[in-house]
């Protein structure tokens, strides 16, 4: 990881969230240029702290929680001077290739999706298949990706209703983002296709393989190779495509 110039300053702000952690927010931006100095910023901290804090990166956001509680002054202060030492890195993230099934009986929601919004399903799949998105942050389920860039022509309002169950793997579309299912919920995004991986794996030493910054992008698999694929992952002798991101 090669250091490159100081980045540029933000105006962040430091709050107290528990007795055991600061918030740090940015401006309200959703952006790569904002990712990118929180993702830095965390390095600062890591380096600085070592293991002694856990840090949760999110669009414009970054939560330090500390092992017992904190007086909040001192480590504001801390933490303010860590900023304005911090160093922008050209980091080598992962770009994570991920198999979807664009099939009708998984993508229930793709004519609606079309029809709204004056595309073929044909054209949306394609859409969706050519964009690389950023990994922008993970919750709402464990291993559920944020997924930002995804193409004007695809953005499409989140449903008012959500859905009382929504299956493992559903590959969904809410606002200008895109998302996969980790495991059965909930869940009011549209839905347009289904990956047969598993997003996140509580028996694993890695429960979910991709990190906030991480890049992702979808290709097309058939019914039956989403079936295939399916037996893989459960025989634990699938492997996922990737490869070093710079950026």
């Amino acid at each position: 990881m090669n250091t490159d110039m100081q980045s540029e300053n933000f105006e962040i702000t430091f709050c107290p969230y528990g007795k055991l952690a600061v918030l740090i927010n940015w401006p309200k931006e959703i952006s790569v240029h904002t990712l990118n100095d929180v993702m830095d910023y965390k390095e600062a901290i890591q380096n600085h702290f070592k293991s002694y804090c856990e840090l949760v990166p999110s669009y414009h956001s970054l939560l330090a929680i500390f092992p017992e509680p904190i007086d909040f002054e001192k480590y504001a202060l801390t933490l303010q001077n860590l900023y304005q030492k911090r160093r922008h890195t050209k980091s080598e993230r992962m770009l994570w290739h991920i198999p979807v099934c664009y099939d009708a009986d998984f993508g229930i929601d793709l004519e609606e999706v079309a029809a709204v919004n004056k595309i073929s399903v044909k054209k949306i799949i394609k859409l969706h298949t050519e964009a690389i998105y950023t990994v922008y942050a993970i919750g709402f389920l464990p291993g559920f990706m944020y997924l930002g860039g995804l193409p004007d022509e695809l953005h499409f309002p989140r449903k008012t209703e959500p859905r009382q169950k929504v299956s493992r793997g559903a590959v969904g579309i809410a606002g200008a983002q895109t998302g996969v299912y980790p495991q059965e919920s909930p869940g009011g995004w549209n839905l347009i296709g289904n990956s047969p991986i598993r997003f996140f794996d509580s028996t694993s030493e890695n429960p979910c393989f991709v990190s906030v910054g991480d890049r992702v992008r979808f290709f097309e698999i058939s019914k039956s190779m989403h079936e295939l694929v399916s037996i893989q992952v459960s025989s634990g002798v699938f492997e996922l495509a990737k490869e070093v991101w710079h950026g």
